[in-house]
């Protein structure tokens, strides 16, 4: 609770116990109002200071104008008529109890943010001349600098491990509680907590342009993109509350006119407690309050779950989804060549891919990173000269006294080499090996599919969506391939990044009136699709910054399934909004026809605002649970 929320709960407390004291004082008159103007003020002073500033800056007519017209209004009727004084105060205590439990519910969702999003770290370690540890502030660190991240220590900055090994506490990136492990050679986020190892990473970005910078920014710029409803409530208050002002004045005064001109006599004081009553009724705190409360917490919700989004718009116009396009690469497939199928010739498997090993050794190739962990014994005492890359072919390398080359079919033809087709059911590259001309066999090098990738798509199907596609520019073969293996109802293979846009660009023609198209993708080529189609989503672990600067939703952990979760929270947050306003206009509506005519006193009133208010801010609150989705 904050030092303010404090202040403003004792003056509740105050007040109303001054106010239910002096229910047992026996004065009357002005001493009388007085002593109760004594609880009134020490509730109401901010809000007459509101409204008489609104006053000031022409701009009148909001909630603070009515709590402060409907209040002293019952003061006055209740000074020259019963003398119960008990209703006003009543009114604007009850208003400050749901300004006060509004407040500490957005305080909340924001403090549970800003606990799960605490990644900004206070410093980078570097070693000084002299070998000894200095902390710097992470905007001073250069590209190229290694740091050391001790244990219990946040990563301040993306880079490569450069030294140790240890594990990584990922929550506050990817809502993953299971620790990753990392070593030499992998990429480590700047966010991440480092659980028990040393490491010297060495920096490969800026701090503004770190992991943790992005995140920060993202979350404090998502409350600036309004969705619709948001922007329909704000319309809303505009054109209502001086509707309102005008009815209660219309109804303070006409009635009592009409039975002058036709009876002789006017009942004002009950017309104007109608009136009263009718603006502490129409105050149009819970709409106002919410609403944004909601996505506020729906975004946070999704948040801790590992994805950003980045405006309450954004969250609105995911729940209408109805087609998803994923790129491949990346993002259904991990992006990285592995090993998937080893067809020997002559030799062993295991011979071939030693040999194989061997030719790669100095290369920086993909493939030849993938061939090497197929054959982690690469590092033996085998000898290894003569190692020539041919561009466009492959490698070739003289290995214990024999040329072995490791290639395409050019360089199998090149070197005389009869090859074999490969003729089992593998997609993929393959890789030909040859030993002084002759033909050893095959290795098949291919993108394998994530562990979720199948999971989600049928997520997908699950929460609704009607189409999944997939956009690559692999083969056709490939292609098919991955998309039989996921069950995609359709994939457009071979397509250049200006393809993948016209191709969006016409699924988004064909898709269903008032639906969203939502594409997936990681890459630099990603982000003229992300930036076009209705909502673009990034990964954001491997993703490149283009993709991430386009997209306006991020998935931390580049977990596919994360989609599915996310349509749902969105879902689950438009239908607390929808509930929110029919029931708050719901209500409002019924009791301001039964306070025009009579039926409902202030205490009605009172429920119809704060109780309305208090009722709404905890259904909103309900879109920050996520985890049972």
């Amino acid at each position: 609770m904050t030092k303010k929320q404090r202040k403003n709960l004792i003056r509740i407390v105050v007040s109303g116990v001054l106010m239910i004291a002096l229910l047992w004082v026996p004065v009357d008159g002005w001493l009388r109002f007085g002593l109760f103007l004594v609880p009134y003020l020490i509730i109401g002073y901010d809000i007459l200071l509101k409204a008489g500033k609104g006053i000031m800056n022409r701009q009148p007519f909001d909630e603070c104008f009515l709590m402060a017209v409907a209040t002293i209004g019952a003061m006055t009727v209740a000074l020259t008529d019963s003398g119960d004084y008990t209703e006003a105060i009543a009114v604007m205590l009850f208003y400050q109890i749901g300004e006060w439990f509004q407040s500490y519910a957005i305080g909340k969702s924001r403090r549970n943010i800003s606990e799960l999003m605490d990644i900004r770290p206070d410093y980078a370690n570097v070693e000084d001349e002299n070998g000894e540890l200095e902390q710097v502030d992470p905007d001073d660190v250069e590209i190229g600098t290694v740091i050391i991240v001790q244990p219990g220590e946040k990563i301040p900055i993306d880079g490569i491990v450069e030294e140790g090994a240890s594990t990584l506490n990922t929550t506050a990136l990817t809502g993953e509680s299971v620790p990753k492990s990392v070593q030499v050679g992998d990429e480590v986020l700047s966010g991440c907590i480092n659980n028990n190892g040393l490491l010297k990473i060495r920096t490969v970005k800026e701090f503004g342009e770190s992991t943790a910078s992005k995140i920060l920014e993202l979350v404090e710029n998502a409350s600036s993109r309004k969705s619709r409803s948001e922007h329909f409530i704000t319309k809303f208050a505009r054109i209502y509350t001086p509707v309102v002002v005008y009815s209660a004045l219309a109804l303070a005064v006409l009635p009592p006119l009409i039975q002058m001109i036709f009876s002789g006599g006017a009942d004002w004081g009950t017309w104007i407690y109608r009136a009263l009553t009718f603006l502490v009724i129409s105050c149009p705190c819970a709409l106002v309050v919410s609403v944004p409360l909601s996505f506020f917490a729906g975004i946070g919700g999704a948040g801790r779950e590992g994805v950003l989004v980045k405006g309450s718009n954004y969250l609105e116009r995911l729940a209408s989804t109805d087609t998803v396009v994923f790129d491949k690469t990346g993002t259904l497939t991990k992006g990285v060549f592995e090993v998937t199928a080893v067809h020997p010739d002559i030799i062993d498997q295991t011979e071939l891919l030693h040999l194989a090993a061997h030719v790669e050794r100095y290369s920086i190739h993909p493939i030849a990173h993938s061939l090497r962990a197929a054959y982690p014994d690469e590092l033996d005492d085998c000898s290894v000269e003569c190692v020539e890359e041919v561009a466009g072919h492959g490698v070739k390398a003289t290995v214990n006294g024999s040329v072995i080359c490791v290639g395409n079919e050019k360089m199998m033809r090149s070197v005389g080499a009869a090859i074999r087709e490969c003729r089992h059911e593998h997609t993929g590259t393959v890789i030909h090996v040859a030993r002084n001309g002759e033909y050893m066999g095959h290795i098949v090098i291919s993108d394998v599919e994530k562990p979720t990738s199948r999971q989600a798509v049928k997520a997908l199907a699950r929460v609704g969506v009607r189409k999944t596609v997939m956009l690559t520019g692999d083969s056709e073969k490939t292609a098919a391939k991955v998309a039989a293996d996921l069950a995609l109802d359709e994939h457009y293979s071979e397509l250049l990044p200006s393809d993948k846009v016209n191709k969006v660009e016409e699924l988004m023609e064909n898709h269903s009136q008032n639906k969203q198209l939502v594409f997936v993708g990681d890459g630099i080529n990603d982000a003229p699709v992300l930036a076009r189609a209705d909502i673009g989503v990034a990964m954001g672990a491997m993703g490149s910054d283009a993709a991430i600067e386009a997209a306006d939703i991020v998935l931390m952990d580049d977990d596919p399934l994360k989609i599915a979760k996310a349509i749902r929270i969105s879902r689950k947050c438009m239908r607390i909004v929808k509930e929110n306003i029919w029931f708050a206009i719901g209500v409002k509506v019924v009791c301001l026809l039964l306070g025009a005519v009579g039926l409902a006193n202030m205490w009605i009133a009172i429920f119809a605002d704060v109780g309305v208010m208090v009722l709404a801010v905890l259904n909103a609150i309900r879109a920050m649970f996520v985890k049972r989705l």
